[in-house]
């Protein structure tokens, strides 16, 4: 299915192009999320005549992506959680809970779907992170997993 892009995509394509996606991906992800339009002739016409707005509003998430990116750079979170005697979690870090934790702590408000764990968090140790902030702006931060003492 042929649709034309309202935002640059990582992998996909800039504002404006025309590009071949699977009909699925079309219809329950890029048309929904106002990520992109049917490749219809008036679509088209339609994007060219408002490429220039989109382009400032894409520049300006860019730039708030950069500000949040400079702000969280390779810093070091500690998360306190139950463990076993083998160092082991009670569950796992989840990006929802990292979310939630900038948003505390950082003041940071990003979604779920923007974090990364490089490997599951699922014991006590250091772990990388990535933080998708833009299609061209990446961010990396550490997450340090502690136990949480034991009362006795």
């Amino acid at each position: 299915m042929k649709v034309v892009l309202l935002e640059n995509l990582r992998k996909l394509g800039n504002i404006g192009e025309i590009i071949n996606v699977k009909r699925g991906y079309a219809r329950n992800f890029l048309i929904p999320q106002k990520k992109a339009l049917f490749a219809s002739e008036n679509n088209v016409k339609e994007v060219e005549k408002i490429k220039s707005d989109l382009n400032k509003k894409d520049l300006e998430k860019k730039k708030a992506a950069k500000d949040i990116a400079e702000k969280l750079k390779n810093k070091t979170f500690e998360f306190k959680k139950l463990v076993t005697e083998n160092n082991e979690l009670y569950g796992s870090v989840k990006p929802t809970e990292i979310s939630k934790f900038l948003k505390e702590k950082e003041n940071v408000e990003l979604s779920s779907s923007l974090i990364q764990p490089i490997k599951e968090i699922k014991t006590t140790g250091e772990f990388k992170v990535v933080l998708n902030l833009h299609s061209e702006i990446e961010c990396f931060v550490n997450i340090k997993v502690v136990p949480e003492e034991q009362i006795k």
